[in-house]
């Protein structure tokens, strides 16, 4: 993608692209960029990356041993959060359920087991704080319903109720992680819970050999693999299963804000994580004007059609050069996987495929672009790319 025409305001292993394709592809141009924007609601903590990410098929969770060092949490709260991983997997919950709990606990106790001057007996047990918040103790700020004093205050029994609740929500892997957790926690701050949800995928990975990049396969899990409407656990899912030809910000085109990713015309293009649509419409070429209902060419300008969606965590993707008018609109809310348009040729491109972006920071413009592969992959949802 040239320089974007600004819209204007199991581990699997992947097959190497053949040389044709990939020369095809070096010729492929796209538009994209745009000025900042702001996602008030949308808001996340600081990205903090620890160690032993790797997706390693081996998710046993050490509660006792050393936690991973973190700049927002101790080791008492990542210990809790090994706890909620550890339950989850004694109940045999797959690992979106634990990216969801621990997102959960994270907003309601930032992972502490927190006593309550409101509920008698509760300052005397063992506790990591305190609390306020009407009768609710522990992790999951459970209410006297949950159980008693006592068992709301052991995290392995929160974590269980927990569990059990959300396994009764019809639906729950499907649905948007802050959805799961409010239909457990029917909280007065429905919304609160999505920020959580990419430092939590990253604590999961860390405390758990990977789990956060995996997807169902039969009884079993497969890392890296989420494609094709398969969700990995970290909420991620690759737009469209193809080949990355033209990279980001390459020596040969420094100003490509995102990756080329060859597909057929008429290909189901999916959006890469659950959040909301910021923008839908036609980008103008450069003589200004609306012609995305034609395949356009090199020099054309513009994205053509194209989608801007805004995830957690402030994490915005762009999909541009669809085939027709998108199928969602501005301001519709969306789930991971959900078709958001088809593959097309519009606007500055000379063949049908996929000019994906991903930017940070709630910044839409060249200065929030991040290279797609590297950020694809952590998720557990890689780009196929020429190695």
């Amino acid at each position: 993608m040239s320089r974007a025409a600004e819209p204007k305001h199991r581990r699997l292993r992947v097959g190497v692209l053949a040389f044709a394709l990939t020369a095809t592809l070096t010729l492929l141009c796209c538009a994209g960029g745009a000025a900042a924007f702001f996602l008030t609601e949308l808001g996340g903590e600081d990205e903090l990356r620890l160690t032993n990410q790797e997706c390693t098929d081996d998710f046993r969770v050490e509660v006792t041993g050393a936690m991973p060092q973190m700049s927002q949490y101790g080791e008492l709260q990542l210990r809790n959060a090994a706890r909620i991983i550890q339950v989850g997997q004694e109940l045999q919950v797959p690992p979106r359920g634990w990216v969801i709990a621990v997102a959960t606990a994270m907003q309601e106790s930032r992972l502490r087991n927190l006593a309550n001057p409101t509920v008698p007996g509760s300052e005397q047990l063992p506790n990591e704080g305190v609390g306020s918040d009407h009768d609710s103790v522990g992790l999951f700020q459970q209410r006297a319903g949950w159980g008693t004093v006592k068992e709301r205050m052991t995290p392995e029994y929160a974590a269980r109720k927990f569990y059990e609740k959300l396994l009764a929500v019809s639906g729950w892997e499907q649905l948007p992680l802050t959805r799961a957790a409010q239909a457990v926690q029917i909280s007065a701050f429905p919304d609160a819970y999505a920020k959580h949800e990419a430092l939590a995928s990253t604590i999961v990975n860390s405390l758990a050999g990977g789990a956060a990049r995996t997807v169902p396969v039969g009884d079993g899990h497969a890392c890296d693999a989420a494609e094709d409407g398969r969700i990995a656990a970290s909420g991620w899912t690759a737009p469209i299963p193809g080949d990355v030809g033209s990279g980001f910000r390459t020596q040969e085109r420094p100003a490509h804000q995102g990756v080329d990713i060859a597909a057929g015309k008429g290909t189901p293009i999916r959006a890469a994580a659950s959040g909301r649509v910021l923008v839908s419409r036609c980008d103008p070429d450069r003589s200004g004007e609306l012609s995305c209902d034609v395949d356009g060419w090199p020099g054309k300008g513009g994205c053509g059609w194209f989608v801007d969606i805004a995830h957690a965590g402030k994490i915005i993707t762009r999909y541009c050069h669809l085939a027709e008018q998108p199928k969602v609109s501005a301001g519709q809310t969306v789930r991971a996987g959900e078709e958001i348009g088809v593959i097309g040729s519009s606007g500055n491109s000379s063949g049908p495929h996929l000019h994906f972006e991903v930017h940070v920071d709630g910044d839409r413009s060249r200065h929030g672009a991040i290279d797609p592969v590297r950020f694809m992959r952590e998720q557990g949802a890689p780009l196929r790319s020429v190695e």
